[in-house]
């Protein structure tokens, strides 16, 4: 029998225009550095990284969340260059607001005390926005010729985030699953 366990993860989405955007720079690392891992994931900044959730009580993480975006008010983000986790991750550098790292901070506070999810690796590290254009199969030798094309590239956008997504990972790909307006 099928287990009835998906992987979901929660996070900011940038609008449509901005999406747009960074899609045009995964694919150009697709084209020009063969790392196309990027592409199964709409933009997005993760809250809470992937974790396995019951697919028969998904309205309880539901409730979960509609309950903690209820007395939120919108984040404001900015997207400012780029940056990296050398020598394999490439990204769209978000400022660390106070508002986006109360925001996170609340959240995954939120969804431990309330349902016990936690994420065992980055309990140990400070929350590092970011918008991510090529990982995992950018090459390190790729990503030595990538980085110096991209490190003082501008990129400058911004937008007020008002609703939480939830993704759900479906047939290798994360997908919208629900979002949670503020």
């Amino acid at each position: 029998m099928m287990s009835s366990r998906s992987l979901f993860f929660i996070a900011l989405l940038p609008p449509v225009s901005i999406q747009d955007e960074v899609n045009q720079i995964k694919q150009y690392f697709s084209d020009r550095y063969a790392s196309s891992h990027a592409q199964k994931s709409p933009p997005h900044i993760t809250l809470q990284p992937p974790f396995e959730w019951n697919r028969e009580s998904v309205g309880v993480l539901e409730e979960c969340l509609s309950q903690f975006v209820s007395d939120r008010s919108q984040v404001p983000i900015t997207l400012s260059g780029f940056a990296a986790f050398a020598p394999r991750v490439i990204f769209v550098n978000v400022l660390k607001t106070p508002e986006l790292l109360n925001f996170q901070a609340d959240l995954t506070n939120h969804l431990k005390i309330t349902l016990g999810i936690v994420d065992e690796r980055s309990q140990g590290r400070p929350f590092a926005p970011h918008m991510t254009v090529a990982f995992k199969d950018l090459t390190k030798q790729n990503f030595k010729a990538a980085w110096p094309e991209f490190q003082d590239k501008p990129f400058q956008s911004e937008f007020v985030a008002n609703q939480l997504t939830l993704l759900i990972h479906t047939n290798g790909r994360w997908n919208i699953f629900k979002e949670f307006p503020f």
